[in-house]
């Protein structure tokens, strides 16, 4: 890797889990991992680097198969996207990382979380369910059975991706701009760089990878098994008019956490919290990432 410049965002490539991820790096001192979500990639979190890099080193991935970072044929199961960030600390010179984590960013959040709880200090989870109790929700509330459709969709092979690269224009701004409640967060030239994104090869197969591997039959198995608790220190920011996901993901989650644990609602705002209310995102990150006292508590 070559030397940075933390006054600047810099692009680099990290070795990891014999994969290599593209990362826009900025900043210095502690070190922030930000993690994006399906149909995203690093620019996700283009209001929230700059603001945490007066204070943090932040690193921000393309996860396994997405944009500039490699594309293999496997590994989109959470063990092995986990193994890819834990790798990722480890290369970047350090023990730990705060990880915060969006959507699919947040699902692997929990899971690094919950297995490699040593490498984190602490814990942000943006509009991500916890994904033992998604698919849970999945198989018993109806309501998030309707909200995510398109999971079961994905399960088919092939056609999903093939039906959304004939109409990717439509599909990027219906994701985007059409599931936002607050509509100004996506101008015409974000969703286009969005949409540019997702057209190199082998992106939209991997994205949706990673939805075929939650239901795969071989670790459907451990569903019934006992939870395991995370004790990090952990905010939940939940935009409350998330389309994707129902109301109900965010509630009982302080019967998995042991640590302090703080929960807050974003009212007025959808799915892509961090892009629709970046202010708010960013003073509530700051707030959590900054403060070394562990007295949180549920709000």
């Amino acid at each position: 890797m070559k030397s940075l410049d933390s006054q600047q965002q810099q692009h680099i490539f990290v070795e990891t889990n014999n994969i290599r991820l593209h990362c826009v790096a900025q900043g210095e001192g502690e070190l922030v991992i930000l993690l994006h979500g399906f149909p995203e990639f690093w620019y996700s979190w283009r209001h929230q680097i700059p603001a945490l890099a007066r204070h943090f080193k932040v690193v921000v991935p393309d996860l396994r198969g997405y944009n500039d970072s490699d594309k293999p044929e496997s590994g989109y199961d959470l063990d092995t996207l986990s193994a890819d960030i834990r790798g990722l600390i480890d290369r970047l010179g350090y023990t730990k990382a705060h990880i915060v984590g969006h959507d699919w960013g947040g699902a692997i959040a929990w899971h690094l979380a919950q297995k490699f709880p040593e490498k984190l200090n602490r814990l942000a989870i943006l509009n991500a369910p916890h994904p033992q109790r998604f698919v849970q929700e999945m198989a018993s509330n109806l309501d998030q059975l309707r909200r995510s459709w398109y999971v079961l969709a994905f399960q088919v092979p092939g056609i999903p991706e093939w039906l959304i690269r004939q109409n990717l224009k439509d599909f990027v701004h219906n994701v985007f701009q059409g599931q936002a409640v607050r509509k100004g967060a996506f101008s015409a030239e974000e969703t286009k760089i969005y949409q540019d994104a997702l057209e190199k090869p082998g992106v939209l197969s991997a994205a949706i990878n990673y939805y075929r591997q939650m239901f795969h039959p071989q670790r459907m198995w451990n569903l019934g098994q006992k939870w395991e608790m995370v004790n990090v220190p952990t905010l939940v920011l939940w935009g409350e008019e998330d389309a994707f996901l129902s109301h109900k993901l965010v509630e009982g989650l302080d019967r998995l956490i042991t640590a302090p644990f703080q929960l807050k609602l974003v009212p007025n705002c959808g799915h892509w919290i961090q892009q629709e209310a970046p202010q708010t995102v960013n003073r509530e990150l700051l707030s959590f990432l900054r403060n070394s006292s562990p007295s949180l508590a549920v709000t």
